[in-house]
């Protein structure tokens, strides 16, 4: 069967991801871009001389010879990333031709734009780690955005419109749809290249994380600019964590009790399948657990009437108990190898394996700040590290649950002792014993090293959940 294309344009803008997504595409065997290659300043890259064997002067006088030799490259589907301001000889001659597959990356103007400012501020258009970023606060001006937003515009009114009465059609994609992989392989598929990949390339890092109130100098004056209505959606926060599945082998159902906890990584778990245990009069290794999603569709088809439920944690107790857990901790349940990571390329003042019960209350402090600074990056995908489930926003690990089932009830930790009984009475369990506290670990408690710095800290972090779930602060 015939190749639908030949060759392959994004059609993209400065600071709108085209970098991250070009990374992607090229981590399919099948395809290759070669960057701006028709970029008046330089061909390709800044620092590349020539493409596929065809030089700058080549290119500049003939741009139809890199055309060709980006068709013909039998590597692979080539192809290249396109700005309203490259060669306009170029642009022509790929609309006009439905043997060009034509994606369109967009973004939303105005956080291109501020972008597009910071970088001009710091000198830094690509970041691979959050250790070297560079940061600096735009500053709005209203004339020159506004020939942004009308640029932009007309290019896009200008692709459209052609795209339409040549009877074209191409492969639309959001900035926000680029942390999905699913979307990475549709892009794959539509340009028919059969192969698939498991997972995004991490080279790249988001460069500016941060609301747009603090990466605006003059904030006020912007929004005064722009008028009253949220045209841009503003106050948005940024989210760039990865998508969570299920984990359905996680979740723990009742002996008899038709009840199923969807355990919260990095929340209440223990004391909570004890309690699930102690309504039939059992011991937790009763519970049914390490279900498969085949197994908990007949589970609920057996369980008429069945609820479910998970638990959220204060951020602030819940993150501390991960980082006592699995970081300041070297023995068992540590992440032991992530731990030496982040001494060595992260800086945190962690103790010496085994010296961690050794450190006094000042020690633990200082470490326990760092490792939440170190968060605030990894959460916003600036790492290299992976984003875990124990220290993942809650709002993602609900929505990861989402993928299979969402729970009946979204309980609180610090209201169990009176919400755990009433959901028991539904299903005529009465005078259930009260759930045991959560044995708390690490050498000293968060009640301990708690202060207004440490919340104003943790709030901002994790001002999603803070957002979505309503919570204050923690005492």
């Amino acid at each position: 069967m015939t190749a639908r294309f030949d060759s392959f344009v994004v059609f993209a803008e400065m600071r709108t991801g085209s970098n991250f997504l070009e990374a992607n595409l090229n981590s399919f065997a099948g395809i290759t871009c070669h960057g701006e290659a028709f970029n008046p300043h330089f061909i390709g890259y800044p620092n590349s001389s020539s493409i596929l064997g065809v030089d700058q002067e080549t290119r500049d006088r003939d741009p139809g010879i890199l055309l060709r030799a980006i068709r013909e490259d039998q590597a692979g589907m080539g192809g290249f990333r396109y700005f309203h301001d490259h060669d306009p000889r170029v642009l022509d001659r790929v609309l006009d031709d439905p043997r060009v597959g034509k994606v369109i990356l967009t973004r939303n103007p105005l956080e291109s734009y501020i972008s597009w400012k910071i970088a001009q501020a710091t000198g830094q258009w690509k970041l691979t780690d959050m250790k070297a970023r560079k940061a600096a606060q735009a500053i709005f001006n209203a004339d020159e955005f506004e020939a942004h937003l009308e640029a932009l515009q007309q290019f896009q009114l200008k692709l459209m419109n052609r795209l339409q009465t040549s009877g074209q059609t191409a492969f639309y994609v959001a900035y926000e749809d680029l942390q999905s992989v699913e979307v990475m392989n549709g892009v794959a598929a539509y340009l028919g290249v059969p192969e698939a990949i498991e997972g995004l390339d991490k080279s790249l890092k988001k460069q500016n994380p941060s609301p747009l109130s603090e990466k605006v100098a003059n904030y006020g004056a912007m929004v005064q600019a722009l008028g009253k209505l949220d045209r841009f959606d503003l106050t948005r926060t940024p989210n760039f964590e990865p998508r969570r599945g299920p984990n359905v082998p996680g979740y723990v159902a009742g002996v008899k009790a038709p009840l199923l906890f969807m355990p919260m990584a990095g929340g209440p778990q223990q004391s909570l399948r004890r309690w699930l245990a102690a309504l039939d009069g059992e011991k937790p290794n009763a519970l049914t657990t390490k279900m498969t999603q085949k197994d908990l569709r007949q589970w609920k088809r057996k369980h008429e009437g069945h609820r479910s439920f998970t638990v959220l944690r204060h951020p602030a107790l819940r993150v501390h108990e991960v980082f006592c857990h699995r970081i300041l901790n070297a023995g068992q349940g540590s992440y032991v190898q992530l731990r030496r990571t982040l001494v060595r390329r992260y800086k945190l003042p962690l103790p010496g394996e085994g010296e961690e019960r050794g450190i006094d209350r000042a020690a633990h402090r200082a470490a326990f700040v760092a490792f939440v600074e170190f968060l605030r990056g990894n959460l916003a995908g600036q790492t290299a590290i992976r984003v875990d489930a124990g220290w993942a926003t809650q709002a993602a690990n609900v929505q990861g649950f989402g993928e299979f089932t969402l729970p009946d009830l979204i309980l609180r930790e610090d209201q169990l002792a009176q919400e755990l009984p009433l959901l028991a009475a539904r299903f005529g369990y009465n005078g259930v014993p009260a759930i045991a506290a959560e044995e708390a670990r690490g050498p000293f408690t968060l009640a301990d090293i708690y202060d207004a710095e440490i919340e104003a800290l943790i709030a901002d972090v994790y001002q999603r959940d803070y957002m979505m779930f309503g919570f204050g602060a923690w005492r």
